[in-house]
């Protein structure tokens, strides 16, 4: 099991994500539903083998004691339906490059610079607030992909959504093909998530909040490495 060293982190994040998702919170708030997250490429590098470990502590491999290179991030937020209501025993996965823009995937280019203290991959399962938290890096750039992060949602067995966060206010946003797929600059919008400098922080830790709103219909399934 993995120590708590990041729970001040973790609380000072859920502090903050308390005040940013209230609204989200109130059954009926809304006259209207809420806008879906739009879907974005699972990409070619999705794990072909999962990590031995992947709980939500992307930082630190199993009881390693080195922790992964980069910049800190405590990601979070609420996976909800489109009415608004909270999504208890929902997966959310995320997975991303390292600092180096390697994938842990084994036709990722660069696997000889990989960090090996990255854990690369991570699962967390949503209680009745529907909210999920990560302890991860902040992502990086490479080729012509903007910094981000994959995300896939499950319910029930079925992935319900694939997607990516960014960066808000990264500038290779603007040139993107991912995102650049979306033409309404609102839909690009709901994946942005600000990742900002946590107060009190010595190590320059960031906190970022991606709310999540899924539909009811499931993607259509495809190949996965063996859970």
């Amino acid at each position: 099991m993995k120590s708590s060293h990041f729970s001040s982190g973790r609380r000072q994040f859920l502090q903050n994500m308390a005040f940013a998702t209230a609204a989200f919170t109130v059954p009926g708030v809304y006259a209207e539903e809420l806008s879906l997250t739009p879907r974005q490429t699972e990409g070619p590098f999705y794990p072909d083998k999962l990590p031995l470990d992947t709980d939500n502590d992307l930082l630190v491999l199993n009881d390693k004691i080195t922790p992964a290179v980069g910049q800190v991030v405590h990601l979070g937020g609420k996976i909800l339906s489109a009415s608004g209501e909270p999504l208890r025993n929902a997966t959310i996965e995320i997975w991303e490059a390292d600092v180096n823009g390697i994938y842990i995937h084994t036709q990722s280019p660069g696997q000889e610079k990989i960090d090996k203290n990255f854990q690369g991959f991570g699962r967390f399962l949503t209680g009745s607030s529907g909210e999920y938290y990560f302890r991860t890096i902040k992502p990086v750039r490479y080729g012509s992909r903007t910094s981000h992060i994959h995300v896939a949602v499950l319910q029930g067995g079925k992935r319900m959504l694939t997607t990516e966060c960014y960066v808000k206010g990264e500038p290779k946003n603007q040139t993107d093909p991912v995102i650049n797929r979306l033409r309404d600059p609102k839909l690009a919008e709901l994946l942005m998530a600000e990742f900002k400098p946590i107060p009190g922080s010595k190590t320059n830790e960031l906190s970022a909040n991606f709310n999540i709103v899924i539909g009811q219909t499931p993607e259509e399934p495809r190949g996965r490495p063996r859970r």
